[in-house]
């Protein structure tokens, strides 16, 4: 039996988050329907208010990152049942195509689906509506909702002692900022690392690189509360810009500059590309995991820096991770004292605060806010 379900969602870009209610279907075969604990506020969904990244649909509900128990099930869904504790994935996982095959399912095909509002396997096909008419789900998964129904590709299954206020965290911004350090810039012990941005993803950007035995994890950002806070994650140095980092880079590193440099910064540019370019030694690796105008093209890098200098260039999304092995890992590491989520919510809020939230983030007094139901 359908229900109805308070939401927070944007009616147009630019657009401002507002609270709706909502009717929510029942789960199809392969589907669950989820009661929210806590959702995670990340940038990326401020992006489609500002319509830095557009969507195919309005309205649509905000919201990648969240955890919550489930609540029904829908029929032949084997492998899940009503009171299990989950944490959704921003990025689908069908564990059956090219990419989720070559052990690369962050890339998995159903990816594509993202933006759409609907299901992959149906474009038309919506679980929300308002009066009737489509309402868009974020990554298919929608989870500024008190409840929401998305496909067990988008759901993994954790322990029921783990707070779900901190399991939320682990559906983006852990992963994606430590597989960054970890896995794209693959920072070796004693590696001077320089990471730019420190939210959400930086702030786990930093831990990786700690956990990964960094001798100097740089820490840029001109929020001083975020300098300050930089430490509590890994950071040994704190600067408000690059060029800053890199000068103390390259002073111990007789002149070469950082191994890596990550790029986390909320609305990237291309200047900030070439600038992390110019801070790295010779076959150095910049690391990329924010988004801006997804429109816009171009940056001013030298083309004879990067080729004569054997520099690397290296996109990075979700940090490189596989979501049904390193959500589960990543709780393990949080259970020994490794990965520090606690420190990573700055503020809780409610659903109706969500734009709010959103205000408190552009003012650069976050690390993470969360919406706790």
């Amino acid at each position: 039996m359908p229900i109805t379900t308070r939401v927070s969602l944007v009616r147009q870009a630019p657009g401002t988050y507002e609270t709706a209610t909502v009717e929510l279907d029942d789960p199809r075969q392969n589907e669950v329907t989820v009661k929210l604990a806590a959702s995670g506020l990340c940038h990326s969904d401020d992006h489609v208010a500002t319509g830095d990244v557009p969507v195919a649909v309005y309205p649509y509900a905000g919201g990648h990152e969240g955890a919550g128990v489930v609540t029904a099930v829908g029929p032949n869904t084997p492998g899940y049942e009503v009171g299990d504790h989950v944490v959704f994935s921003f990025l689908p996982a069908c564990g059956h195509c090219e990419f989720c095959a070559r052990g690369l399912s962050n890339l998995c095909d159903l990816g594509a689906s993202l933006l759409t509002g609907a299901r992959a396997e149906d474009p038309t096909s919506f679980r929300m509506t308002e009066n009737g008419k489509p309402v868009g789900q974020q990554c298919g998964i929608s989870t500024f909702a008190e409840y929401t129904t998305a496909s067990v590709d988008s759901v993994v299954k954790i322990d029921k002692d783990i707070p779900l206020k901190l399991a939320a965290l682990i559906g983006c911004g852990v992963p994606t900022g430590w597989g960054a350090a970890t896995r794209s810039a693959n920072v070796k012990t004693g590696d001077v690392v320089i990471v730019a941005g420190i939210g959400g993803i930086g702030a786990n950007a930093l831990q990786g690189a700690r956990f990964a035995g960094a001798r100097a994890v740089i820490a840029v950002d001109p929020a001083p509360f975020k300098q300050k806070v930089a430490h509590e994650f890994g950071a040994t140095h704190a600067f408000s810009n690059i060029a800053e980092a890199t000068e103390y880079a390259r002073s111990i590193t007789n002149g070469q500059g950082a191994d890596s440099t990550i790029i986390t910064i909320g609305v990237v540019k291309g200047e900030h590309v070439a600038e992390g370019l110019a801070s790295i030694r010779k076959a150095g690796t910049v690391v990329l995991t924010g988004l801006g105008d997804l429109t816009e093209v171009g940056a001013p890098i030298s083309l004879g820096d990067l080729t004569l200098m054997q520099k690397r260039l290296q996109g990075s999304l979700f940090g490189e991770s596989n979501p049904r092995f390193d959500i589960p890992n990543f709780l393990r590491l949080y259970r020994t004292g490794d990965l520090k989520l606690d420190a990573l919510v700055t503020k809780e809020y409610t659903l109706d605060e969500v734009a709010e939230a959103y205000r408190d983030m552009h003012a650069g007094t976050n690390i993470r806010g969360v919406i706790v139901y």
